[in-house]
């Protein structure tokens, strides 16, 4: 099997072809799918910093054990679900735009998260507790399915081809702030409220947040058209049957495997990295750790992953520039030779008994994490054409998220409960690094070529002349 390159005819471009978006616009498209991305990962950034306090929450009935493993299920089941909304809102977006699916999307994910924050506790309540919160995570996990590979779309198919991985990045860097606005939020309410306020009613205020956070996303997008190359497409295509199209489109998808099976390799190999940064390691460090005799306080652990946030926030567009100029692919392997070399080093520094050393192995995971998190998202809507690229890039993206990555919190804890053994995280992130590197062999490098299916886009007039004189014409 050789390196999967895009089946699209050779073809002459004419100045007029070239699609030339105004850098204004352009902003204000990243800002839009940013504030969106904030919204989505602020509420994952809160549910898994306060898993212990929802566990006393909503299963105080359990064991210790038992109710990490339950908190951590209940955070894995909104994924098990995302395929579901990828296969409804990937599709739906390559029929009536990007952007109305995304603001859909996130008008459902705020009000699943500000639903979270009206729960009674388990203590009020009984079993009603964790299956409304059951309920409210289902919902999250339907609108992410057509949120996060949706908003890739949006974003790559508006960015210039010669600054796609740098527009790209600032999709992530949406993701890190959600994180670190979570993990801000439940580090100032562990601090200002006392025990009992926390578990009777503080715990509520972060959840609350998402509602405000939610109308900005959806009136920064409705200020917005779709994407340049989504209305070339419409144009196209708008004398025939919508029957026809979807047809053409399951037909196509058929044919689309191998670049899906790669993406669903990227997907695993960035995302797994991402789920153990965010979701396992804040109770790994606090509680887990700390059943075996070692660790640092909850205190300790939350200002250390929130500087490892900041670290990766800046460092995220930086990768993504880099990436327009030297290519994906490197940084990519980068990330993925990290996690197979790296991985026990930082899960034993994890496991310290010091700040500096906890510091150091999640700040190791993290450098491996944004290897990945600045380039994949201009990378991985470049192996879908643009007529069936949402539903391509969201179903592909959501099922490997669902089956492998954000299952990662759960599977964990169940592992090293099952076994005693401390070291199972470092096990799957040598395994994710592993199907990183092969999905990365086979991918043909997209830094600076067009994305499959549209004109070519370029930032400028002159630009656009660049590309036509390039190619002779």
């Amino acid at each position: 099997m050789a390196v999967l390159v895009p089946d699209e005819r050779p073809r002459r471009w004419k100045l007029d072809d070239i699609v030339v978006t105004d850098p204004p616009i352009i902003r204000r498209a990243i800002g839009a799918a940013a504030i969106g991305n904030i919204t989505e990962w602020y509420d994952f950034g809160v549910y898994a910093y306060f898993e212990p306090t929802i566990k006393k929450v909503f299963f105080s009935g359990l064991g210790d054990t038992a109710g990490t493993i339950a908190t951590a299920g209940l955070f894995a089941v909104a994924f098990l679900v995302r395929p579901i909304g990828g296969m409804v809102f990937g599709p739906l977006a390559d029929r009536i735009g990007r952007n109305r699916v995304l603001a859909t999307t996130m008008i459902l994910m705020a009000l699943g998260t500000f639903a979270i924050g009206c729960i009674p506790s388990h203590a009020s309540i009984g079993i009603w507790a964790p299956i409304l919160l059951l309920v409210a995570r289902l919902v999250q996990g339907f609108s992410t399915g057509g949120e996060y590979g949706n908003a890739m779309t949006f974003i790559a198919e508006y960015a210039p081809d010669r600054r796609r991985g740098f527009l790209g990045s600032w999709l992530e860097f949406g993701t890190f702030t959600g994180y670190l606005l979570g993990a801000i939020m439940v580090t100032v309410a562990d601090a200002v409220f006392s025990d009992d306020q926390l578990l009777s009613w503080g715990w509520r205020l972060p959840f609350f947040v998402a509602l405000p956070l939610g109308i900005v996303g959806v009136y920064l997008r409705a200020r917005l058209a779709d994407t340049p190359a989504y209305q070339q497409l419409e144009q196209e295509q708008e004398d025939k049957e919508k029957q026809q199209k979807s047809e053409g489109e399951a037909k196509k998808l058929a044919h689309l495997w191998p670049f899906a099976l790669v993406c669903v390799g990227l997907v695993l190999a960035w995302n797994v990295t991402n789920y153990m940064l965010t979701a396992y390691m804040p109770t790994y460090v606090t509680d887990t750790v700390h059943q075996h005799g070692a660790g640092v306080s909850s205190g300790t652990s939350q200002v250390v992953q929130i500087v490892v946030m900041v670290v990766a926030l800046l460092t995220i567009p930086l990768l993504g520039l880099l990436s327009d100029r030297i290519g994906r692919k490197p940084i990519a392997f980068v990330g993925a030779a990290m996690l197979v070399v790296l991985a026990f080093p930082m899960i034993l520094l994890v496991r310290a008994s010091s700040a500096v050393g906890v510091f150091a192995g999640l700040l190791i995971m993290g450098l491996a994490l944004i290897c990945f998190s600045s380039t994949m998202p201009s990378t991985l809507p470049s192996l879908f054409p643009t007529d069936v690229r949402g539903a391509g890039l969201s179903i592909s993206f959501n099922v490997s998220v669902s089956l492998f990555a954000g299952t990662t919190s759960f599977v964990m804890s169940t592992l090293v409960g099952a076994t005693g053994d401390l070291n199972w995280p470092a096990y799957y992130l040598i395994a994710a690094g592993l199907i990183g590197a092969v999905s990365l062999y086979f991918l043909a490098e997209p830094n600076g070529r067009k994305m499959w299916g549209s004109a070519p886009a370029a930032a400028s007039e002159e630009e656009a002349k660049e590309y036509v004189s390039a190619q002779g014409g």
